[in-house]
């Protein structure tokens, strides 16, 4: 992402916000900045981050165990493939609003982000992982065999390197919904203490800088989230099958 693109957007949304000319329509980029730096002194505004960030990041902790679980299982048995495949599709297709509405009634609104963003990030890493394995070089894995590696390090050091790309790929899918997912979760059910709680409020009381300032902490949250989650596991993946990093 360019600096310069990103100052340009800058620049169209505080002309817009100037020509609008009304705080509860749109606000200047310059009053959300303001917005922000307010709610930094809060210490709600920080434990609102805090408890999102644990909710939404255990959902989809939750659901790439899950996902690459239930995909090594299928990779394994033919069974376990064709009885997940229309579960899988299911739960990609259905809307995350009737996700939502339906998994109120299971389960209290202050666990709703946590299962919503499970059921978000499942097929995604699931489906992504099988297509990793799907993919493995059939000569390497003959290979393996004919020389007796032992079956952990054969897991490690043959199979992992070939199915990391397709899990990685399926992790930054997940990433981009899992956020977007939580918050509207949050905002539907609205738990204490949460980002979307806050989201809620600004809009009920129509207070549109507070509105537009913790959209830009959910984004913010988002992008790093997003970095720190793909650099630990491909970290781990290639520690783990003994690969050098990028560049060396």
């Amino acid at each position: 992402m360019k600096p310069w693109a990103v100052a340009f957007w800058l620049l169209v949304w505080h002309l817009a916000a100037m020509a609008v000319g009304s705080n509860i329509l749109l606000v200047s980029p310059i009053r959300v900045i303001t917005q922000l730096g307010e709610l930094a002194l809060e210490r709600g505004f920080w434990l609102s981050i805090l408890h999102s960030l644990v909710r939404i990041g255990g959902g989809f902790l939750l659901g790439t165990l899950a996902g690459t679980g239930l995909a090594l299982l299928s990779a394994r048995f033919r069974w376990a493939r064709e009885l997940l495949t229309p579960l899988m599709l299911a739960v990609k297709s259905v809307p995350v609003a009737s996700f939502i509405i339906l998994a109120l009634v299971w389960v209290s609104s202050r666990h709703l982000a946590v299962l919503i963003v499970f059921l978000m990030v499942l097929p995604v890493i699931y489906g992504n992982a099988l297509d990793g394995i799907d993919r493995l070089d059939p000569r390497l894995t003959e290979m393996a065999r004919v020389f007796h590696i032992p079956p952990l390090r054969r897991a490690l050091r043959v199979y992992l390197p070939q199915a990391l790309p397709g899990f990685l790929t399926g992790c930054r899918l997940a990433l981009g919904l899992c956020w977007k997912a939580g918050a509207a979760a949050e905002v539907i059910g609205m738990p204490r203490g949460s980002i979307g709680e806050r989201l809620q409020q600004a809009k009920v009381y129509l207070d549109t800088p507070d509105l537009f300032a913790w959209t830009v902490v959910i984004l913010i949250l988002s992008h790093v989230f997003e970095r720190l989650a793909l650099w630990c596991f491909e970290w781990t993946g290639r520690r783990l099958a003994g690969m050098p990093r990028h560049g060396r």
